[in-house]
């Protein structure tokens, strides 16, 4: 199969601005998801989409190539399916198709050539996957308020608020680590999604300058480890 990684990197976020190309252990936060990708030896190649030239060099400098992404496609509220379908159509345009591609946001950097390995050797090549982890907060004991007043949330069980969580039914989130799509699976809402379980901090995802705080004394007490950019 011919593999695409796809790296999305737009220049607009807010809770960190410049996040993605703003340094961590002494590289762009960008550079260690174009490490991990080519670290893993599964990709034909390797692009970021972006609206920012200057984060479409600094990729270019850590090996990887880019499409511009063009501003409506790059807002806060942007579907991932547009700038997807606006980069695997300049590809195209340039002679490039895939049987498959990945995503990997650069907000997930102690996501690992190795983890990538591992997602790849379990995927069964017909359905989707994204990376998930178990749940830290469970939905069965969350609530949503109306006019003053708590309703439990979800179409679960109404009495879950009164067990211990370790006796509620397992639940999962997922995390930005990576998805994994053949092309012939674009859209729909049929598609059907394969479980890849993140361990440790695998699916570690930076959003805020307090998620920034940890990340970085993380890697100072040797907790969690980044790819080794070359």
């Amino acid at each position: 199969m011919k593999i695409l990684a796809l790296i999305p990197a737009r220049s607009g976020s807010q809770r960190i601005p410049g996040k993605n190309i703003k340094k961590l252990n002494g590289h762009p936060l960008l550079a260690y998801s174009i490490q991990a990708a080519k670290d893993s030896d599964i990709f034909d190649e390797v692009y970021v989409s972006t609206d920012s030239l200057e984060i479409g060099s600094i990729a270019t400098y850590y090996g990887a190539g880019y499409v511009e992404r063009p501003e409506q496609y790059a807002t806060s509220s942007s579907a991932d399916i547009e700038w997807i379908t606006h980069a695997l159509a300049m590809l195209k345009k340039i002679g490039r198709e895939y049987d498959a591609f990945a995503i990997l946001r650069p907000t997930s950097p102690f996501r690992t050539g190795e983890t990538i390995k591992r997602a790849f050797a379990e995927w069964d090549r017909k359905h989707c996957v994204k990376a998930v982890e178990k749940v830290k907060q469970h939905p069965g004991k969350m609530w949503k308020i109306r006019q003053g007043i708590m309703m439990t949330y979800g179409d679960g069980h109404k009495n879950n608020h009164l067990y211990p969580t370790q006796g509620l039914e397992e639940v999962y989130v997922q995390n930005a680590s990576l998805e994994i799509r053949p092309m012939k699976i674009m859209n729909g809402n049929d598609v059907f999604y394969q479980p890849f379980f993140t361990t440790g901090y695998e699916g570690f995802d930076i959003n805020t300058i307090e998620d920034w705080i940890l990340a970085e004394e993380l890697i100072k007490r040797k907790m969690a480890h980044l790819p080794e950019v070359k």
